[in-house]
């Protein structure tokens, strides 16, 4: 393990869009360091599924000039990447299954919304089949790694654009979230990763409303502006808060997760040892600390329903589902059975959860809760797996994050440290609809104690 001071490699979202608009560097030098780092990297990391080398050159091209001729951006000419779970135009949107999938004809509106700001997308990242597990691994594509160690999953589902960020080969990727696919790889990688509340971007529709788009980047300031960016510009206000004191909260520490008796189900002690550091330092910068746990009660019920019905509406979707992994193939048929009368009620008992749930924030303004149960796993975990083996270990690592999907509100991975082997890990913030300023400015206080990003990992 080595910690060190940022080099020009971790160089983040701003200050890159920084020295661009001031001239001490250009778009295709940006560009062609990025996709440099990618090459070098991908027989290792693994980190892309499509690179766009010819596009992203030619795009950069075009963002210089646009530059010199005095045009100013948020992202004119920086470099990022988005997961292969939305539609760039040109490639195809496999979101991490094997086939021969049509090329997408029209972009995104959140990728539309990174060209508006004038990113230049270098590539779309790994990511698992359907996003459907906390390993980013599968047959497309092999196995994506952790820069902070090879043997280790950067997580899943947004894998790929962890490990691209945590790498340094882009300063700031997109991810998606439906049980957690940005905060725990976020946890996993060292890096900060927003789940937005839903409605808060024009984000589309999937998984019956439990998945969301969001940042994954260094530090909370680049988080908060790619925010703004995928919010339509949104007037700055999530950059502000990060500039903004929170105040003098209290905050909840949860560390019991919704499911329970699972077998081998138990927090690790390192992982709890980092989310403590995180409440010890949150006292000292002035907030109060109480031990309290959200009432999830059978949220389980709610979320079984949307997320399955969800995996078969995606198989339908691929061009061969013979080519999907056995367990993805159970997950839609049992979705399939579920999408109906139990997809319905679900529905209609979300009002009645974050009733329940809400009453949290009546006693705390901010819920603290561990991203995951376990460090990184190490690669191939769920390897040879039966269906039931691999939920099992998919529960037992990462049993905290889901509920917020299932509620629609927003959580923030903030890193909480290394393990004494140098594995990172992470906790969540946790806030009611419409938190995301909070969380934001609560983050970015953290920050300033915890230095998070004076870290980087040894796989450079």
């Amino acid at each position: 393990m080595t910690t060190t001071a940022p080099t020009d490699r971790f160089i983040g979202l701003e200050a890159q869009a920084a020295r661009l608009a001031a001239g001490q560097v250009t778009s295709a030098e940006l560009v062609d360091e990025a996709l440099r780092r990618i090459d070098r990297t991908q027989l290792t990391l693994n980190a892309f599924r499509h690179v766009r080398g010819d596009q992203a050159r030619a795009e950069a091209k075009v963002a210089d000039e646009r530059l010199r001729s005095g045009e100013r951006k948020a992202l004119l000419g920086v470099p990022v990447a988005i997961k292969d779970d939305l539609d760039l135009t040109g490639l195809p949107t496999a979101f991490g299954c094997s086939g021969d999938f049509p090329v997408a004809e029209q972009d995104a509106e959140l990728v539309r919304l990174l060209r508006a700001a004038g990113a230049v997308i270098v590539g779309k990242t790994n990511t698992p089949e359907l996003g459907l597990w906390p390993i980013t691994e599968g047959e497309a594509f092999g196995v994506t790694r952790n820069p902070w160690n090879l043997g280790h999953t950067p997580g899943g589902s947004s894998g790929g654009s962890a490990a691209a960020v945590a790498a340094g080969l882009v300063p700031a990727a997109i991810g998606s979230d439906g049980a957690g696919s940005i905060r725990i790889p976020a946890g996993w990688t060292h890096l900060v990763g927003i789940k937005p509340g839903r409605g808060t971007l024009p984000s589309p529709e999937a998984f019956n409303g439990i998945t969301e788009w969001g940042p994954l980047a260094r530090t909370t300031t680049d988080a908060a502006l790619l925010l703004d960016v995928l919010a339509r510009g949104d007037r700055g206000r999530f950059r502000a808060a990060a500039e903004r004191e929170p105040g003098r909260l209290r905050i909840a520490l949860s560390l019991r997760p919704a499911f329970s008796g699972v077998r081998g189900l138990t927090l690790d002690p390192q992982v709890r040892a980092g989310v403590l550091r995180v409440a010890r330092h949150l006292h000292e910068l002035g907030h109060e600390i109480v031990v309290a746990e959200p009432r999830y009660g059978m949220i389980g019920l709610n979320f079984l329903p949307r997320s399955l019905a969800g995996v078969h509406d995606w198989c339908g979707m691929t061009p061969d589902p013979a080519l999907l992994d056995f367990r993805t193939r159970d997950a839609g048929r049992l979705g399939s059975r579920l999408a109906g009368r139990a997809l319905r009620l679900s529905t209609r008992s979300l009002g009645f959860f974050q009733r329940r749930v809400g009453r949290i924030f009546d006693r705390a303004d901010v819920v603290l809760a561990p991203t995951t149960a376990a460090p990184p796993l190490p690669v191939g975990s769920i390897d040879g797996l039966t269906g039931w083996g691999t939920d099992r270990t998919v529960i037992t690592a990462c049993p905290y994050t889901w509920p917020w999907n299932v509620l629609g509100w927003p959580g923030v991975n903030v890193p909480a440290g290394l393990t004494e082997a140098g594995l990172p890990v992470g906790a969540q913030l946790l806030g009611p609809a419409g938190g995301e300023e909070l969380l934001i400015s609560l983050a970015a206080q953290l920050e300033t104690v915890m230095r998070w990003a004076d870290r980087t990992p040894p796989i450079q």
